[in-house]
């Protein structure tokens, strides 16, 4: 893992400025602390910052040139089928000076050009120049691991592993986007192909840029298939898919404990991070390094717990209990994000990685095997909701719904009472309008309470769910849920687990890797029956089954907490002033967007405990706090808080 920057002049004659590619590089230091490295020819000039986990040796320096000095490369991530594609090439008369996956990688384009990505299997983004075509290849891998974004215009074209790296290049403006942040108080994130940053853009996963003569071309490479459906009429043949299941996530697996350092878990008593435990455990001579936090006191049970799902595997664990000190987090989070970025998860993630980054190069997680085998909870109630759709003319009444909105609401919107007023609410629409619903973190008729009036006006009349359908629709898939997996794979996925997950791990220099997100294994569990996935009310059929040998009996029921932050707590104590003074300072009412009495009501309920507002809080406070780290004091050099 590492991170790249580049820039290219369209016109033939201007020289890229190393002092450009030098401030690029030092934006994303902590991305590759071991080693850097810049190439500049004239127009263009490519940047490099190296964490190293496979080639330990200098062999492995980038920017790296091709034997014949044609190509040019920087790449983030990695190529997990090195080797079988080192042997390829080497029988077709390629040489290796390294050992590492770049220099594989830019042998297979110079024999297959963009075809090659077909190829490639892990978590990557790349730059290549082509000196003879003089022709800028950008690429990302298909389920978005690696990030990777870019400025272009007349002139030329900028890009990096961050958007912080792309705002060094004086020529890119730092002016918001409010149809950006109208979709980030929606989905906690600003989704791509947006960017908070008006003419940033990210390139969207599965896709490659190519760059020649002042014309760009995007292009898709792979499109996740739901079709067809794999046969699993009989009790045999569905026992024979979850053994494959298993297989596949085993041979994941071990393809991401591969290198020349340890690979650790981040582990939290779930599931699928116990599953890759347990896989780990098949595969490793030594103990597997295991971390674990918490926050709290209500944590220590939780904690407790990971400790015995570790022991039992005979890992070697470390957990910590720790304190929160905002004043520090928020800055440093706003600085690494680069985009306002409210899940709140990734409190603990940034924790979680800290604590592994300490011991480990490499840690493993189980990301992703919610949004492959539906184990959401707003998947449940979807499939739910459709077997009760002969009653819904009933419940969707509004004597019924009355009735229910009666039903005092608990003290989080997770307690059993709030969960069944969100869920009957949604009674009687259509699925994709229900899961659009329980997916917004500010819903329509919130929004139209707190934006001013300018900002309505900026944002625009499109409304954020669209997009969410737009997905659903491009589904190649025979059933809703199939169609809602697919859209949360491409959305969700990129925009918020994977880019939490890329952040926080590569903001302590640590290589984070998911079996579950493997290509391979993806397109296998997606052509999985409905059934397999979901049934009677439960998430993750085949899964739960294929690893009822795998892992301890307790793991199945058990719902972790430790990399859970109890915000909506932390807003009534230790974070209560600085949310006053974050949301209702002069400096924010100034940037008009909000109604200021809105604001100061969303905060007066949640501080009496009248109406749990923690996540629509924390998201203004994400806000707020990344216009102070990057549109205020936009000209200054973007340095990490310290």
């Amino acid at each position: 893992m590492s991170g790249i920057a580049g820039r290219l002049h369209f016109e033939p004659g201007r020289d890229v400025e190393p002092a450009l590619l030098q401030r690029m590089c030092s934006a994303i230091a902590h991305r590759g602390p071991d080693d850097a490295g810049t190439w500049r020819e004239g127009p263009i000039g490519l940047g490099h910052r190296r964490l190293k986990t496979l080639d330990l040796t200098e062999a492995g320096h980038q920017p790296m040139r091709s034997e014949d000095g044609t190509l040019w490369l920087v790449l983030d991530g990695d190529i997990l089928n090195h080797a079988e594609l080192r042997h390829e090439l080497t029988l077709d008369g390629y040489r290796f000076r390294s050992r590492g996956h770049a220099e594989v990688l830019l042998n297979l384009y110079h024999r297959d050009g963009v075809a090659c990505l077909q190829r490639l299997r892990g978590a990557f983004a790349f730059a290549i120049w082509d000196a003879q075509r003089r022709e800028l290849c950008l690429a990302r891998d298909r389920v978005g691991e690696k990030p990777l974004c870019y400025h272009a215009d007349t002139e030329g074209i900028t890009f990096g592993s961050e958007i912080k790296v792309v705002l060094q290049d004086p020529s890119v403006d730092r002016d918001p986007d409010p149809v950006a942040i109208h979709h980030y108080l929606t989905y906690q994130c600003v989704p791509a192909p947006l960017c908070a940053f008006k003419g940033v853009h990210k390139l969207p996963p599965g896709h490659y840029l190519l760059a020649r003569d002042g014309r760009l071309e995007v292009r898709r490479y792979w499109q996740l298939s739901f079709l067809p459906k794999f046969r699993a009429a009989s009790e045999r043949e569905r026992h024979d898919l979850e053994s494959e299941l298993v297989q596949r996530l085993d041979d994941a697996t071990s393809l991401r404990m591969t290198g020349d350092v340890q690979a650790g878990v981040l582990l939290s008593g779930g599931l699928d991070s116990t599953a890759v435990l347990a896989l780990m455990a098949g595969h490793s001579v030594a103990p597997v390094r295991t971390f674990t936090i918490g926050f709290d006191a209500g944590a220590r049970a939780d904690l407790a717990f990971t400790r015995r799902v570790a022991r039992h595997f005979g890992a070697d664990h470390t957990d910590a209990l720790l304190p929160l000190d905002p004043e520090k987090l928020l800055p440093r989070l706003a600085w690494h994000f680069d985009e306002p970025f409210a899940d709140t998860s990734a409190l603990p993630a940034w924790h979680a990685a800290a604590l592994a980054g300490e011991s480990v190069a490499v840690a493993l997680t189980g990301d992703g095997g919610d949004e492959s085998f539906a184990g959401y909870d707003r998947h449940v109630a979807n499939h739910v909701a459709d077997r009760l759709a002969p009653l819904n003319p009933l419940l969707g009444s509004r004597a019924v719904q009355r009735a229910f909105e009666l039903l005092p609401d608990g003290a989080r919107p997770t307690d059993p009472g709030s969960r069944l007023k969100r869920f009957v609410a949604q009674l009687g629409r259509e699925p994709g309008a229900r899961n659009a619903a329980w997916l917004a973190q500010f819903d329509r008729e919130t929004k139209r309470q707190l934006y001013s009036a300018a900002f309505r006006h900026w944002a625009g009349p499109r409304d954020a769910e669209e997009m969410l359908f737009a997905r659903q629709r491009e589904a190649e898939a025979d059933n809703f849920t199939d169609a809602a997996l697919y859209a949360d794979i491409t959305t969700h996925v990129p925009d918020t687990l994977l880019a939490r997950l890329d952040i926080t791990s590569m903001a302590h220099s640590l290589q984070a890797r998911s079996p579950f997100l493997d290509h391979e294994f993806m397109e296998f569990a997606a052509r999985l029956p409905e059934g397999m996935k979901l049934a009677n009310g439960r998430s993750k059929v085949a899964l739960r089954r294929a690893l009822k040998n795998i892992v301890p009996k307790e793991v199945f029921a058990h719902r972790p907490r430790p990399f859970r932050a109890p915000v909506d707590q932390w807003l009534r104590g230790e974070l209560r002033d600085l949310s006053y003074d974050l949301l209702l300072s002069l400096r924010s009412r100034g940037r008009g967007y909000f109604q200021p009495h809105f604001v100061e009501r969303m905060l007066r309920e949640h501080r009496n405990g009248t109406r749990d507002w923690h996540a629509q809080i924390w998201n203004l406070m994400m806000l707020e706090s990344w216009h102070r780290a990057f549109v205020d004091e936009s000209h200054r050099l973007i340095l990490q808080p310290a």
